[in-house]
């Protein structure tokens, strides 16, 4: 998403910028006002919406509902109706038939140093080695694997990659990957997916607590695992590495480089890499959930030779909105889900109101010594927009107090509950670069989300009345308050006045894309706005979305038929 006012010119990013080549010459630059198109339905029964759209975007009203939870909608006269479930389809209109295929790595013991073109330079070093594969007798590619587990079978890949992808003789940073297939399969020349996991700042899944997706992918495909830069083991971004930096201007410069562009840049790199060694430089799938789904329409903007097809799932981001809008739609729908949690939950209204008259009252401390504040206690809401967590919060609640000397206190295992929700330890890029994802265009961020919440009395606990939970926002004070991003605090402050961002999209592109793509467009998704994701999928040629109020934001995860429509929808079938 941009930085810049809606319906600015976006800068088209300069033809290898990043030594990433581009698919076709760069058109003439043009502005692009992105398309609404209404078609409206209206609500009855109780069945699913499940809309896959061929052309165009359809408008969608609002159907209340919890995770779980099923409203239906029909197209009312006049309003074209959906396809019925499973009816095939004509294939992708493209045509593209391609597969992607096995590949080629570097011999055990070595270390690759990938530049920013197709063969960049390499060395050699003994330290973190990369599992090598080589060919049988019939040409498929026979993996030493580096563990099995759960029916997997996992093999690891490391290699250096440019911090600064338009410096590619500068400083290095490492990018680990796991590569991983179902047990008895490792051998066979199946095509590639890659995994772009949700954050910013979450290192990809781990095979030992796979979602739903996962073993559906690996009927067909060898999964790679990508821990994007700054996360897992790739070069770690967190408060002790980043302390060698001389001073928060050098911290916030470095940060600069851990955005979707460079996350692409990356995965390039490590598609060229599995492809060494003479094999044909195949392109693989993508399936992009959340910010994964982001950097889908960054790759779709700078590398499409890259990709074969892609799929999103609650990722289609806008391309032009600013942060500013972003937050204001984001608070809403964030308020909106606070209702539908307290009509399943009704005691829990008084719960959580107690819970704020004794955390503004005393000085109480989680396990670790923080504070729990009211306004840190409030963020829990982040828990609300997923499947998996919405009725979690519930049963943590129901811990909350227990007898002491002084009367009641808020129980250990209360406190340790929400020290594991509210705590940015584990990805403190998250914090530090949450609303760096959406800037583009010349404005800074300036702390939208606190900015903008100003807008929303109901979120202030002082005025008095019912407490409401926030959502996914990062605010000033969590500096102050989070003893893992304290020390980052000065560098968080340089990074939201930052102006020089380059932009993530490239519209002209996206209007002539020819890569297969499908998205699954979640009706009440908490966290990414549907009407920013129907006007971006108007935008990309080609793009079908399927809206459906079946799942919420981790449906791919929880469920894997939302993996199999998506295939299916790249296939034509639905």
């Amino acid at each position: 998403m941009c930085a810049g006012a809606r319906g600015s010119p976006v800068r088209r990013v300069p033809p290898g910028a990043s030594g990433v080549p581009h698919a076709r010459s760069a058109p003439v630059r043009r502005q692009h006002r992105l398309a609404r198109v209404p078609v409206r339905f209206a609500v009855r029964g109780r069945a699913d919406i499940d809309v896959s759209v061929r052309a165009g975007v359809r408008r969608v009203g609002g159907v209340p509902y919890a995770p779980g939870d099923r409203g239906a909608i029909t197209t009312r006269p006049g309003a074209v109706a959906p396809a019925p479930g499973g009816t095939a389809a004509p294939s992708h209109p493209f045509g593209r038939t391609r597969t992607g295929g096995g590949g080629a790595e570097e011999p055990r013991g070595s270390r690759v140093r990938c530049g920013a073109g197709p063969s960049g330079p390499s060395f050699r070093s003994p330290a973190h080695p990369i599992r090598t594969r080589t060919r049988t007798a019939r040409g498929a590619p026979a993996v030493n694997v580096a563990y099995r587990h759960s029916g997997f079978a996992v093999t690891e890949h490391t290699l250096d990659v440019p911090l600064d992808h338009t410096r590619p003789d500068g400083e290095a940073i490492t990018l680990f990957a796991r590569e991983v297939t179902a047990a008895g399969r490792e051998d066979e020349d199946l095509p590639r997916l890659l995994w772009l996991q949700g954050g910013p700042g979450h290192r990809a899944e781990r095979p030992d607590a796979p979602g739903a997706w996962l073993r559906r992918a690996l009927r067909d495909h060898r999964v790679v695992l990508m821990d994007q830069r700054g996360t897992g083991r790739s070069t770690p971004a967190d408060r002790h590495t980043l302390a060698v930096h001389p001073d928060a201007a050098a911290t916030a410069e470095y940060l600069t480089h851990f955005r979707a562009d460079s996350i692409v840049r990356d995965a390039e790199l490590l598609r060229r890499h599995l492809a060494a060694d003479g094999e044909e430089d195949r392109p693989w799938t993508v399936l992009g959930q959340s910010f994964g789904g982001f950097c889908v329409l960054t790759y779709l903007s700078l590398a499409p030779e890259g990709l074969e097809k892609a799929m999103v799932t609650g990722g289609l981001p806008s391309l032009t909105a600013h942060a500013d809008d972003v937050y204001r739609a984001a608070h809403a729908r964030v308020l909106d889900h606070n209702a539908r949690y307290v009509g399943r939950y009704p005691d829990d209204r008084r719960r959580m109101d107690e819970i704020a008259a004794h955390l503004a009252e005393r000085d109480v401390r989680m396990p670790t010594g923080e504070r729990l504040t009211v306004r840190r206690f409030q963020t829990l809401g982040i828990t609300l927009g997923a499947a998996s967590t919405f009725d979690r919060l519930h049963y943590l609640l129901e811990t909350a107090f227990v007898p002491g000397a002084r009367g009641p206190e808020l129980s250990d295992t209360f406190l340790r509950g929400v020290e594991s929700a509210v705590s940015f330890a584990e990805h403190p890029l998250y914090a530090v670069l949450h609303e760096a994802i959406y800037a583009q265009g010349g404005r800074p961020t300036a702390w939208s989300a606190h900015r903008v919440r100003e807008e929303f009395p109901a979120f202030d606990a002082s005025r008095g009345g019912p407490l409401h939970l926030t959502g996914e926002t990062v605010h000033p004070w969590h500096f102050e308050e989070d003893p893992s991003l304290v020390p980052l605090r000065e560098a968080a402050h340089l990074l939201a006045e930052r102006t020089d961002w380059p932009p993530l999209y490239d519209l002209d592109r996206l209007a002539d894309n020819r890569v297969p793509v499908v998205a699954a467009v979640y009706h009440d998704d908490m966290y990414v706005d549907r009407e920013h994701s129907l006007r971006t999928a108007a935008h990309v040629r080609g793009l079908r979305p399927w809206i459906t109020n079946a799942h919420a934001h981790d449906g791919v995860r929880v469920d894997p038929g939302v993996y199999d429509r998506l295939s299916a929808m790249t296939r034509g079938e639905v």
